[in-house]
């Protein structure tokens, strides 16, 4: 039967880490995991002390560092596909919220802007139009398409403070 006397234990462990550190490594293919891997298999192997025959350890070390790496290999993937579910959900969270953000947006500019105010923001911010251009396909000056463009902006902003009170 394997002895747990402490230097016992020590010249295990200097003559498997190795073997098993290249096994976990091969395995989980991070250097720190297949670390963390071994470290955890001895430290399972002195705190239960299992009845295991001298000649039977080696095999039962690189069979636990195997176990070992494919649960490590689970939880990774496990943690990875619940990051993935989170990302979506917020994804589709800020999708929603700004959708929502886009009607209330809308809203405001139907129910509380001129027909000429709407017409400048569509040419200037749909449209992509320069100051100029908007005043020339709406037949105003450049002041008046600025001053309409700073009026519905006000009116915006004064409409979702009032809102989001």
């Amino acid at each position: 039967m394997m002895d747990y006397s402490k230097h016992q234990f020590e010249h295990l462990f200097k003559d498997s880490y190795p073997h098993m550190y290249r096994m976990a490594f091969s395995i989980v293919e991070d250097a720190d995991d297949a670390k963390d891997a071994v470290n955890q298999v001895f430290t399972l192997l002195w705190k239960g002390k299992p009845k295991i025959s001298k000649n039977s350890i080696r095999g039962y070390l690189l069979a636990a560092t195997r176990n070992q790496c494919l649960h490590m290999l689970r939880q990774r993937q496990l943690r990875q596909q619940m990051e993935e579910a989170l990302q979506r959900e917020e994804a589709d969270l800020q999708n929603e919220e700004r959708a929502e953000l886009l009607e209330q947006l809308r809203q405001v500019i139907n129910d509380n802007l001129t027909a000429q105010d709407k017409r400048v923001l569509h040419l200037h911010y749909e449209e992509e139009m320069t100051y100029q251009e908007t005043a020339t396909v709406l037949g105003i000056s450049s002041a008046a398409v600025n001053k309409h463009i700073t009026r519905s902006l006000a009116k915006i902003r004064e409409t979702f403070k009032i809102a989001n009170r």
